[in-house]
């Protein structure tokens, strides 16, 4: 009986020693970064030092290495939850033919129409709602290319990008609104998308990432140095509001309230913006869903799983990595004229790298080709980090001064490590089939890892 004693407490050592060495590494990336805040006292400002912020996060990395250790054990037992962190990719989610799914849809796109309206939701609810349906329709526009072609875009925010300043210009020069700009901005961003796509025909994996990186730099730097076209670090402002079918949102006679008998409130303006970017995101859904289930979908999912058979069964990949592409900017160029109408203005702020890997980010977690899984990321990583702002509790407990916010950037580094760690392959790491013998089955995430899927 002494054995397994022995073994359990080597196991803890080990771990112990695994979880300090982590909780040392910690405090020290974090002393430079955390240990001091700044605080304007006059017209000095003042180093202020924070070592117990610094402390707590060496004692989380610590604990949370610790707890990992246990759970995953030491390979001769199986501890509790030991398959959810083996496993590629975690437990499957739901089954794309139960009653339960074909239930739940309907529910939630009625939920989603009827979102303005419910007793909870003000102008801030509101206002965030659209934020996260922005970036919804991103992650289904990058879906494309990174989930069912499987080539790796790092500067997704350039055609994001293009589609502003190509209503914005159009608008400002040309007085074109903002119905008649929207084609024009999404096939000004596909021609880029195929105008990327040439240089990287023969590029895969690190070497394709690395170009499409340089490539979001590039528009960026050029908005930003060309002044006398796109008016440089200043932006452009007074980007005109879309209207009701030519009707205004504004206080006068042939104002929207004043035309159907309404009393007027901003709150129109809104909730008319809402339905904009939702009816954009459903038909960038059912764009995709469709393109699926048709020769290029299968083309791209060939091309995702392996580029040598895919060109051996005679599929002309370089017309299929272009349609990726160009499918796909051009979702980014709708989302970034809509961005342009509802600021009102616009600068290469707006677009920096972060930008891409967070649209990335929603991707990869929601899991690579699942139309539901960025859905539940766009809500969790945008929705969760913006609601921050609202938990009080969180200043009684480290001071009227601490701002959850400064901090999104660390708890968004968690959320992704804690999701590699659960689910490898994303939230939802079936995949659903676009071809099938007799009747369709779900891939499971095991057969996935496998590349059977």
């Amino acid at each position: 009986m002494s054995a397994p004693a022995s073994g359990a407490s080597g196991h803890f050592a080990s771990a112990f020693k695994d979880a300090l060495l982590a909780g040392i590494v910690a405090l020290v990336l974090a002393a430079p970064v955390m240990g001091f805040g700044t605080s304007v006292s006059g017209s000095d400002i003042v180093l202020e030092p924070r070592w117990w912020l610094v402390a707590a996060a060496g004692a989380v990395v610590f604990a949370g290495r610790l707890l990992l250790r246990l759970a995953l054990g030491d390979g001769t037992a199986s501890p509790i939850g030991v398959k959810w962190f083996r496993r590629a990719g975690g437990r499957p989610i739901g089954h794309g033919e139960s009653g339960l799914a074909k239930v739940i849809a309907p529910l939630a796109l009625l939920g989603a129409l009827a979102f303005p309206f419910l007793p909870f939701t003000d102008r801030y609810i509101l206002d965030l709602a659209i934020l996260v349906v922005t970036y919804v329709m991103l992650g289904w526009g990058l879906n494309i290319v990174v989930g069912l072609a499987g080539l790796l875009d790092l500067g997704y925010v350039a055609f994001y990008a293009v589609g502003a300043y190509s209503f914005a210009l159009l608008a400002q020069h040309f007085d074109i609104g903002f119905w008649f700009a929207l084609p024009i901005a999404g096939l000004l961003a596909a021609c880029w998308g195929i105008i990327l796509g040439f240089p990287v025909l023969r590029l895969r994996g690190d070497y394709l990432a690395i170009v499409t990186l340089a490539f979001g730099e590039i528009i960026r730097v050029v908005l930003l140095n060309w002044y006398t076209f796109t008016n440089g670090p200043d932006g452009i402002s007074g980007i005109p509001r879309p209207t009701f079918f030519g009707i205004p949102f504004d206080r006068g006679e042939s104002g929207f309230a004043a035309t159907f008998g309404f009393d007027y409130s901003s709150m129109h303006r809104i909730i008319y913006l809402y339905y904009v970017i939702l009816a954009l995101a459903l038909v960038t859904n059912f764009v995709t869903l469709r393109l699926r289930r048709l020769p290029i979908g299968r083309a791209w999912e060939a091309l995702r799983e392996d580029e040598i058979a895919c060109r051996s069964l005679g599929i002309n990949t370089t017309n299929t990595k272009l349609t990726a592409f160009a499918m796909g900017a051009m979702f980014g160029g709708f989302a970034g004229s809509f961005f342009a109408t509802r600021q009102g203005f616009i600068s290469p702020e707006s677009f920096t790298f972060i930008e891409s890997a967070l649209i990335l980010a929603i991707v990869v977690l929601g899991g690579l080709g699942s139309q539901i899984g960025v859905v539940i990321a766009s809500i969790v990583m945008i929705g969760g980090i913006e609601l921050l702002r609202n938990l009080d509790f969180l200043k009684q407990v480290f001071g009227n001064d601490f701002d959850p916010t400064q901090y999104r950037m660390l708890i968004f580094g968690l959320l992704m490590v804690t999701i590699m760690i659960w689910r490898p392959r994303g939230l939802i790491s079936t995949r659903n089939p676009s071809a099938f013998l007799h009747k369709r089955k779900k891939i499971g995430s095991e057969s996935v890892s496998e590349g059977h899927g």
